[in-house]
């Protein structure tokens, strides 16, 4: 199935096959949690991950598609519910039917090189579709497969893992652990040195259920889309030290030492969009922020180690777009990080609640005064390796409307930048970029930005 991108190389495919568990596994359904079966969740989300060639023992002797193709099938062994398909019960209720079918795999091969491809690996991947075949069918949320993967190889002798998960089984981090135990068996590994945990009714509704939190994420309101209204373009941004150290001369003293990168990214890009889209003044506008309920903090959820469910929740701030647009960077920042420390282990067990006495409804995402933002710089994807060293990229491929993936890119200094694919209307990008660029220059340095 050749087929061309937009630079003109080939990339040749074979036909899309199933790999299925190595050997037979237990024939069940498993619920997924409260957390995982929002209605917000029932999407496909697609990752890049690319490497150079770096020949090594395992990979002189076996091409990187029957290393990572045969690992995949003796890891489903263990994560087997991946092998299975979503089906919908009573009251919109998700569950996994273990039936062992299998994640779809794409063999390709592609007559270009990492040198050529560059920063076209990088989100918003103009190339996504060459790397990502979207098998006819396939892309389903109940009765498809779950994971979807195309090992592409280059003529460099590097090669293009690409995947697409069904947000509802997993989240960023579960997705890297399923993915390090396929890297530990292609490399010699008899099984996953972290055993996966299902467990999935550790997150479940509590009995009876009781909403003890404010949850603005849900909130009804109105306001402008754009959606299928206005052609929109997708653009990334680059935040790197110098301009972490910009955004920093914005903020009063007590929060400019106690501010994360995340805050000051999220504060800047929340308030340059919103001046870009030329809201009514009294607009209500949103930001809800993706934060992991995993980790040490005495708040959050104790989890066995090897949970892969998803385990996070969308605390949101709110303001009106006149405030927002009007204050200093400081009064955003302040509102990300109040948002930020809503989360804890009550908060998601309150939004396990609203779920069930909710009957699962969807974020409050309708239009351009809603933003979400993720950042994926911290799960551990450019640690993943499948016998042939670390890739030099590792993330999700492109935003979506009102979403925004980041992103960790490593520099040739070895120093990282941040990436922040944004999409919006053509116009309203056109002002982000003034925006932008107004309050990070200072005059002498202007944002880096990748198409």
């Amino acid at each position: 199935m050749p087929s061309l991108c937009p630079l003109a190389f080939q990339v040749n495919r074979c036909e899309p096959r199933l790999i299925t568990p190595a050997k037979p596994t237990p024939h069940e359904t498993k619920l997924l949690s409260d957390i995982d079966d929002k209605q917000t969740l029932r999407f496909h989300v697609p990752f890049i991950i690319a490497y150079e060639n770096n020949p090594s023992i395992l990979l002189k002797q076996n091409d990187p598609v029957k290393v990572i193709s045969d690992a995949l099938s003796r890891a489903l062994v263990y994560y087997y519910p991946f092998a299975g398909r979503l089906r919908e019960v009573h009251k919109k209720k998700l569950m996994v039917n273990c039936t062992g079918e299998g994640i779809l795999f794409v063999e390709a091969n592609a007559n270009a090189t990492l040198e050529e491809l560059k920063d076209a690996i990088l989100p918003p991947c103009p190339f996504l579709e060459e790397f990502l075949f979207n098998v006819p069918g396939s892309d389903g949320i109940v009765g498809s497969p779950l994971i979807l993967i195309q090992v592409t190889r280059l003529t460099c002798g590097g090669f293009i893992f690409a995947l697409r998960l069904n947000h509802t089984m997993c989240d960023a981090f579960g997705l890297v652990q399923f993915l390090n135990a396929v890297g530990e068996i292609a490399r010699g590994a008899e099984a996953p040195s972290t055993p996966p945990v299902w467990e999935r009714e550790l997150l479940n509704a509590r009995d009876p259920p009781r909403i003890s939190c404010t949850h603005h994420e849900f909130d009804d309101t109105t306001g402008p889309s754009y959606l299928n209204s206005a052609a929109t373009v997708q653009q990334s941004f680059c935040f790197g030290p110098e301009e972490i150290k910009a955004l920093k001369k914005h903020l009063p003293p007590h929060l400019s030492t106690c501010s994360s990168t995340f805050d000051l990214i999220t504060a800047c890009v929340w308030k340059c969009r919103t001046i870009s889209l030329q809201m009514d003044p009294k607009q209500i506008v949103r930001l809800s922020c993706i934060v992991n309920a995993r980790g040490k903090h005495k708040k959050n959820v104790c989890l066995p180690r090897g949970y892969y469910g998803n385990a996070f929740a969308y605390p949101a701030a709110v303001s009106t777009a006149e405030r927002l647009c009007n204050s200093p960077l400081g009064y955003a920042v302040e509102l990300v990080k109040k948002s930020k420390a809503k989360m804890s282990e009550e908060y998601l067990r309150s939004v396990a609640d609203f779920t069930e006495i909710r009957g699962r409804p969807p974020l409050a995402m309708k239009g351009i005064s809603d933003f979400t933002v993720s950042d994926n710089t911290r799960t551990g994807a450019g640690e993943i390796d499948f016998g042939s060293g670390k890739p030099i990229y590792a993330g999700v491929a492109k935003s979506t409307d009102l979403i925004s993936f980041y992103v960790r890119n490593i520099c040739k200094d070895e120093q990282y930048e941040i990436l922040v694919p944004i999409c919006l209307p053509l116009s309203s990008m056109e002002r982000f970029q003034q925006e932008l660029k107004k309050m990070i220059s200072f005059g002498k340095v202007e944002i880096p930005s990748r198409i």
